[in-house]
Formats: C-alpha cells, structure tokens, sequence
C-alpha cells in the first residue's frame, strides 16, 4: 500500500462505479459468501442485501456507554428508554479511506460487483418492508456513504412518499472524506435532508490529531483538518448531528495538548460540540487479525489512555449537568430555514 491512499482518484473512480444517476441506484453489498459474514450475530437478510445491527449501550465494562443511535432512535419515535436498539442495516460498497480497524475487508470498499448490486432506495425499502421482524430504524452505512450523499435523500424521499417517515428512524454514517454533499445536491435538497425529522446523522472523525488520523486511514495528515470545516458546515446546516472518533495511535507524547487541542477544534464549531461525541472502541474482526502488526496492536492498548485524557477534559470543561444529558439533548443545531440555511 502506498504512503497515502490516492483518494481524490478513488472518489471519482468508485462515484462513477457505485452510483447510477439515471435509475437512482446504488451499489449495496450483498454479504453472502463475503468474509464479513463470519462477524455477523444474524445470518444476512433481504436477500443479503442487508443485516441486522444491535445497538447496545453498556457493551464494555472497561469503556463508556454508547448511547448512539439510541437515545436520538428512541425520542424521535416516542419510544421509552431501552439499552439497545436494532436496526436494518444496508451498506455501500465502496470506501476511498483504508482504515486499518475497518470491519470491512478491503475487498468490499472498492467498488466491486462481485459483491454488490446497484439498487434503488424504493427496492431497499421494498426488501425492508416485507421482512418479518422488521426493525423500525434504517442504517445506511459503509464504506462511505457520502460518496453518494443522493443516497440518503432517495431513501427519506421514498420513506416520506410511503408514509413511513413518522414510523421510521433513519440514520446515516459519514466519514467526512469529501465535499459531495455540497457540490451534488442542490439548496432544496440539502434543506429537506435537514428539515427531515426522523434523521440523525454520526461524523466519523479518524483520529485526534492529524499523526493517528494518518496512522488509522492511510490518507494525507491534511485530511484531518478537512474533517472539521465538513463536519462545521454540517452543523450550520442544522441537521441532527453526532460525532464518533476513533482514538487508535502509535505515538502519545504530548497527549494531554494534543487532546485538548482536539477538544478546541470541537468547541470552535459548537461550544457543547464535544458533549455529543462518543469514543468507539476499537477491536478486531476477522477481516481486521491479518492486517495486525506491533505497532497496531500497540495502538489498540494506547486508546484507553487517550479515552482517559479525553475524559479528564470533559470533566474539566462541562459541569455534571451538561455531561448527564442524554446525547439527543445537548443543545447545538439552530432552526433551519426552507432554503437550507440557519435562521
């Protein structure tokens, strides 16, 4: 692999490969026979075009709860509170970042057809909609769904002209590694996305700095400070939006600056921007044990003395009031106007 991934050639190439803009189509994993399929807790479903997630909030006793989707799942269908939630699942099949920990094997980020299909959202839904155990939430994850950010407004378009929207949770990954949202879609577009109740969006940030946002992707050190002018447009926007970060690293000298440099970056975005970030801890699939050597496995102990630096700074920074809020709670989004922009 090379020092960096070529991503500006790898988002044009799988763009043009895993979206049909003319039949609104997608390129969707099929998880049958696929090395992924091992991991899976249920055998795939919708023909194998999806799979069943559990969400769980306390999975680790040595990590902090996971309220996400959860809690934003459960207030926005007026459901009381539970400790885990199930979703249906659906993935795209293409990835311009290669991180190490991926749960994904490679194989399945670039785009290929072997282990894909290009589908439409209302044929997603119809595969959703006549499963027995139907769960009330969508996931649309990855690889990088925001290659083809028209993905996530097909589906709440098809929800919406279905009736489904009220009865539905959709959420939606983003790692943050282009600007597609916002050359793609139109002013009307980004605005129904953000004025689109049942939604709630999680931002992927790579790493704390730009040395573990390398080490963990594979990309240019400069894409880190990317992540934050997308993630901040983001939030301008209005949308429901939660932030997961992934604190693998080989090399924690001047952890506590680095980290509070990590947490101003949040805060220039949104004072209470940190409060509505959730640490995911890292650990191997089985696509993940061959790409294992010395310094990754290094990287997996050395999370939890980020994880713990991060702490300590929250504890710092927020009172214990504004750290028991429920996630959904945290105030940050301003009311969005019809055009698509904050009022």
């Amino acid at each position: 692999m090379p020092a960096y991934v070529p991503q500006e050639e790898m988002i044009r190439r799988y763009r043009s490969k895993a979206l049909d803009l003319a039949t609104a189509k997608v390129l969707i994993t099929n998880f049958i026979g696929t090395e992924q399929e091992v991991d899976l807790s249920e055998p795939p479903n919708c023909g194998g075009f999806g799979r069943i997630r559990h969400f769980i909030r306390n999975r680790y006793l040595d990590w902090p709860s996971n309220p996400l989707p959860i809690d934003p799942a459960l207030h926005a269908l007026r459901i009381e509170h539970a400790d885990q939630i199930s979703a249906q699942v659906f993935q795209f099949a293409a990835c311009a970042w290669r991180c190490w920990y991926c749960f994904v094997p490679y194989a399945l980020l670039n785009a290929n057809g072997k282990h894909a299909s290009l589908l439409s959202a209302g044929e997603l839904v119809d595969l959703w909609a006549i499963q027995e155990r139907r769960p009330p939430m969508i996931d649309l994850t990855g690889g990088a769904p925001e290659l083809v950010p028209e993905w996530t407004l097909w589906m709440m378009k098809e929800l919406h002209r279905r009736g489904l929207d009220q009865s539905t949770y959709l959420w939606s990954d983003d790692s943050l590694s282009n600007d597609l949202f916002w050359t793609c879609l139109t002013n009307s577009d980004r605005a129904f996305v953000a004025s689109y109740k049942s939604y709630g969006r999680v931002c992927c940030l790579k790493g704390y700095d730009d040395r573990s946002f390398s080490f963990n992707t594979h990309a240019h050190p400069e894409q880190f400070a990317l992540q934050f002018d997308r993630l901040k447009r983001l939030v301008e926007l209005g949308l429901d939006l939660y932030v997961y970060v992934t604190f693998t690293t080989d090399d924690i000298s001047n952890l506590a600056i680095t980290v509070s440099q990590f947490a101003d970056r949040l805060q220039r975005i949104h004072e209470n921007l940190p409060l509505r970030v959730v640490p995911l801890r890292v650990v191997p699939f089985t696509p993940t044990l061959a790409r294992l050597n010395d310094t990754r496995t290094l990287a997996i102990r050395l999370q939890g003395e980020v994880l713990a630096e991060w702490c300590r700074i929250l504890e710092y920074r927020f009172p214990a009031a504004m750290r028991e809020l429920s996630i959904h709670s945290v105030p940050l989004n301003r009311e969005v106007s019809r055009n698509g922009t904050s009022i």
